[in-house]
């Protein structure tokens, strides 16, 4: 009751959920909100912000507005894919080493060692150079190097609910380890674990922006906001339309979703009466 009480009144939490929401639906619905075609040359290049194009054109004569919400697909859907993938397989992960523990905890935790032991964006660099740049292996790479942040979570907290009494009344009387699992272990985490989800959307879309605007993700035409910067970046000083517009975004978003992880982590945090 006290949850439903601190949502009602938490305008912070209301604010962010609703903006979050809008940035998703902009991304959903771009193709039909869009003024022009983003892929096809429209006017001249480097054209300054006018009534008609209102973020000016890049160097190709492209609607620079029309690129940038159009981009918003693939930064914000590239980011919800990579969340998942790493919520599942690190959450996946860290349960089966928490709670079966000996061999298999050993191998899963010293592979997450392994990956942790070297800085996680030149490691996702050097895994996105191995398999080619694309919108498909910059989310390959990145994954790669952050599962182990949510494996060690999972983990650390199913070492603490398996020692809940519940847990043992559950395995004298007999219950097999998976639907002890699925209904004492994971039940118990899995708020935790969203709340650090929505926590990393911001930076994980930094990363894959990093990736894209040092020439590891998506590639030309592609108009993802990272690679939008890159190809603003060489005409800086004569268009600084074309690397403004697209950082905005990315700030803007990225506001957005850290606002609403810290304002969800203090909604979790109110306790139940």
């Amino acid at each position: 009751m006290n949850k439903l009480k601190f949502m009602g009144k938490n305008t912070q939490l209301k604010i962010f959920l609703t903006l979050a929401v809008i940035v998703v639906l902009i991304a959903i619905f771009a193709p039909f909100i869009v003024p022009n075609d983003p892929f096809k040359q429209l006017g001249p290049s480097l054209l300054r912000p006018s009534k008609q194009y209102i973020f000016g054109t890049d160097q190709l004569g492209r609607d620079l507005f029309s690129r940038v919400i159009y981009g918003s697909r693939y930064s914000i859907f590239m980011t919800l894919t990579l969340m998942f993938i790493i919520f599942a397989v690190g959450t996946i992960l860290g349960v089966l080493a928490g709670y079966f523990g000996g061999i298999v905890d050993t191998v899963i935790m010293r592979l997450g060692d392994m990956m942790i032991a070297f800085p996680g964006l030149i490691l996702a660099i050097a895994i996105a150079g191995l398999l080619n740049p694309s919108v498909k292996n910059s989310i390959i790479a990145i994954a790669a190097v952050t599962w182990t942040k949510y494996a060690r979570l999972a983990r650390s907290m199913v070492l603490k609910i398996k020692q809940e009494l519940y847990v043992e009344a559950a395995k004298i009387t007999g219950s097999k380890d998976y639907s002890i699992i699925f209904k004492y272990i994971i039940p118990n985490m899995i708020t935790t674990m969203i709340v650090t989800a929505v926590s990393d959307m911001g930076t994980l879309m930094l990363e894959i922006a990093a990736l894209s605007f040092l020439g590891f993700g998506a590639q030309p035409p592609t108009p993802e906001w990272g690679a939008m910067l890159n190809e603003g970046r060489t005409t800086l000083s004569r268009a600084p339309w074309m690397m403004m517009y697209p950082g905005l975004a990315i700030v803007i978003v990225v506001i957005i979703f850290n606002m609403l992880g810290d304002s969800v982590r203090d909604l979790v945090d109110v306790k139940s009466e």
